[in-house]
C-alpha cells in the first residue's frame, strides 16, 4: 500500500540546498522514514540525481550498528564523495548516532552536501530538537494521515471512511489493517508500550499511574477549555489524588514534547492579544485518543473539532481559540450588557486569517444563528467560515459567512478560498 504524501514531499523539495539540516519530526509511526527513503529518494532519482550521489543510512538496522560510531559514519560519508557534484545525505533514526548533534553540524561545513534526517524516539521526539543544531536546522513536521490521504487508500465510501477515521485515526499502518480487532490491539499496545514508555523513560518519571490518569483526563476533555489548576482539582475531587499545579504543567509539557497533544491558546480578537489559561488540548491522532479511553467515549462533535484542528495545522496554519465580546440590550431592564463568545478556530498563515466554526449539525435556523453569533462580532475583513458535518453546496449569506460541508473542506486543500 503506497500513500502519496505530496504536501510533505513538496516541503522537502522547497528546502533543498537551503544550507540547513532538514529535520523531519513527528510522532512515532506517522510516516517519517517512508517520506524520506521512499518518496523523497524517488523524487531525487526522477530528477536526474545519480543514485551514487544519494547516501542513505538506516541506523536502526542491525547490520548498520557500526555506523552509530560518529567517526565511522563520517569516514563512510566522506569516502563516498568522489567529485564536486551535489550529494544528498539521508539518515534515519539519527538519535541512535553517538553525538549526533556534533556530527550533523560537521556535515554543514561540507559545501556540496544536503542533509536530511529523521528520528523517532526519546531525545529526537522532543519538539525543541531544532535547538540542538544551534539554529542550523529546518523542521518539517509530519502528521498522521489526513482524511484525504486516508481516503486515497480506503476501500469504501466517504461516509464509512469518516466513521472509521474518527474511530481509528490516521496512523499509516492502521489504515492498512483489515479488522477492528487488529486496529484496536495495535493502537492500545502502541500507546502503552511505545509512546507512554518513551515519555516515562526519557523524563525519568516513576509515577506512571498519575501520567495515565492525566492522559485519561485530557482525552476526555478534547475541545473543552481547561488548565492545570482545573485538572489538579479534578484529580483531587474525582480521583482523590493530591497532585500539584506544577506537576500537571510539567507532565503536559512532556506530552506536548512527544507530539501526542497540542494546545490551542485563547486569542482576544479585538484586543489582538493572548489571554492565557484556560486553553484547549487536542490529540495529534484521534485513534490514539480513543485507544486511551478504550474506544468507549466517541464524543463525535469534539472528535470532529480535533480533526479540523489537525487539518488546519498540517496546512501550515497557526491555530488559536478566538474570544470576542458581544454587546446586547437586556429586554427586561433595558441595560446594555456584554457576553463573551467563542470562535472555535482563528487560523493564521502569513497575512491570511480565517475565523472558523465547527458544527456537527445545524438542524434549525436557531442553531445556525447560534453558530454565526461569534463570527458576526469581528469588524475586520477576514473570512468567516462554518464547517458543518453535512453534504451541501458551499454558500455565503448576506454577512459574507461561508458555510462548507465537512468533506468539501477535508478533501480540498484550497476550500477556504471558495
Amino acid at each position: 500500500m503506497e500513500i502519496e504524501r505530496d504536501l510533505y514531499l513538496k516541503r522537502l523539495i522547497d528546502r533543498m540546498h537551503n544550507g540547513l539540516i532538514k529535520v523531519i519530526t513527528g510522532m512515532r509511526r506517522s510516516g517519517k522514514s517512508y517520506l524520506l527513503f521512499i518518496l523523497f529518494r524517488r523524487y531525487l532519482i526522477q530528477s536526474g540525481v545519480p543514485e551514487n550521489h544519494i547516501l542513505t543510512m538506516q541506523l536502526d538496522r542491525y547490520e548498520n550498528e557500526e555506523f552509530r560510531n560518529p567517526d565511522i559514519l563520517l569516514a563512510w560519508i566522506r569516502g563516498q564523495i568522489k567529485d564536486s557534484g551535489d550529494y544528498y545525505i539521508l539518515l534515519d533514526e539519527v538519535q541512535l548516532l553517538d553525538r549526533f548533534e556534533e556530527v550533523l553540524n560537521s556535515l554543514l561545513y561540507e559545501k556540496n552536501l544536503d542533509v536530511y534526517v529523521t528520528g523517532s524516539n526519546s531525545k529526537f521526539l522532543s519538539k525543541d530538537v531544532i535547538t540542538e543544531f544551534r539554529g542550523r536546522g529546518d523542521e518539517v513536521h509530519i502528521f498522521p494521515l489526513s482524511f484525504d490521504e486516508f481516503m486515497s487508500v480506503y476501500d469504501g465510501d466517504e461516509y464509512h471512511g469518516w466513521a472509521d477515521y474518527m474511530t481509528w485515526g490516521g496512523l499509516p499502518l492502521v489504515a492498512g489493517m483489515k479488522t477492528e480487532e487488529q486496529k484496536m490491539s495495535y493502537l492500545t499496545h502502541l500507546f502503552e508500550e511505545t509512546y507512554l514508555k518513551d515519555i516515562l523513560e526519557r523524563n525519568k518519571l516513576d509515577k506512571k499511574p498519575e501520567m495515565e490518569d492525566l492522559l485519561h483526563v485530557l482525552a476526555s476533555s478534547v475541545g473543552s477549555l481547561t488548565n492545570p489548576s482545573k485538572i489538579a482539582a479534578t484529580f483531587q475531587s474525582q480521583l482523590h489524588l493530591p497532585i500539584s499545579f506544577n506537576t500537571i504543567s510539567k507532565y503536559i509539557g512532556f506530552l506536548k514534547d512527544a507530539f501526542l497533544i497540542s494546545e490551542a491558546r485563547r486569542f482576544d480578537v479585538k484586543g489582538r492579544k493572548y489571554i492565557g489559561t484556560p486553553l484547549k488540548y487536542y490529540f495529534e491522532d484521534v485513534g490514539l485518543r480513543n485507544a486511551r479511553l478504550g474506544f468507549r467515549q466517541q464524543d463525535r462533535p469534539h472528535l470532529m473539532e480535533n480533526i479540523l484542528y489537525n487539518e488546519l495545522r498540517l496546512r501550515g496554519f497557526q491555530v488559536d481559540v478566538g474570544n470576542v465580546k458581544q454587546r446586547f440590550m437586556d429586554k427586561e431592564t433595558g441595560s446594555r450588557l456584554s457576553r463573551t463568545l467563542e470562535i472555535d478556530f482563528v487560523a493564521n498563515r502569513g497575512s491570511r486569517r480565517y475565523y472558523i466554526q465547527s458544527a456537527w449539525a445545524i438542524p434549525s435556523e436557531g442553531k445556525m444563528e447560534q453558530e454565526k453569533a461569534s463570527l458576526l462580532v469581528p469588524d475586520d475583513s477576514f473570512k468567516k467560515i462554518i464547517i458543518v458535518n453535512e453534504i451541501l453546496r458551499p454558500f455565503q449569506d448576506e454577512n459574507g459567512i461561508l458555510t462548507l460541508g465537512l468533506f468539501d473542506f477535508l478533501r480540498h486543500r484550497d476550500s477556504l478560498e471558495w
